[in-house]
């Protein structure tokens, strides 16, 4: 009897790490999948003073609780020519944080006339640091880190976008 006891009791430590163990490299598959970018509007940044293109964008749109919350974070890298553009109901100063962000970023705040508030440069990966905008803001346009020095950008210039 106590031979029988012994051998369910193995049995069911087998069993039960054997799941675990399957679980585990579920979990692990979920986790490590790539998040794809979603075309879902054009944006085209111009300057303030001459109207001329300074570039043009495809954008991700993120909106609602979970979008704004995750935005870029779990990602790898971006292509240069896309960007993530934050919608939000109300122009009010806001904050972005780099935390679970793994590529720096330039983060780009706009009013709710799409003209640029204030911008905040090279935005380190991984960051909790909070990161406010100088001003009210509807809007928020996050790139790679570089472009807006690249790109001239500055405060007052514009983002016309359109959904597709």
């Amino acid at each position: 009897m106590k031979k029988i006891r012994y051998a369910i009791v193995i049995f069911t430590l087998v069993l039960f790490t054997e799941s675990c163990k399957e679980n585990s490299e579920t979990d692990s598959k979920v986790l490590t999948k790539e998040i794809s970018f979603t075309k879902e509007a054009s944006g085209t940044l111009k300057k303030a003073e001459t109207d001329s293109i300074i570039a043009t964008l495809e954008l991700e749109i993120a909106e609602g609780d979970y979008e704004t919350q995750t935005g870029l974070m779990y990602r790898k890298s971006m292509q240069a020519n896309r960007g993530m553009l934050f919608i939000f109901p109300n122009e009010i100063r806001r904050s972005f944080y780099m935390k679970n962000t793994e590529f720096a970023l330039d983060i780009i705040y706009l009013n709710s006339k799409n003209e640029v508030v204030s911008i905040q440069k090279n935005a380190k990966p991984l960051d909790p640091t909070s990161l406010p905008s100088d001003g009210p803001t509807r809007y928020v346009l996050e790139v790679n880190a570089g472009l807006s020095d690249q790109w001239g950008l500055e405060t007052g210039d514009v983002l016309n976008w359109e959904k597709i």
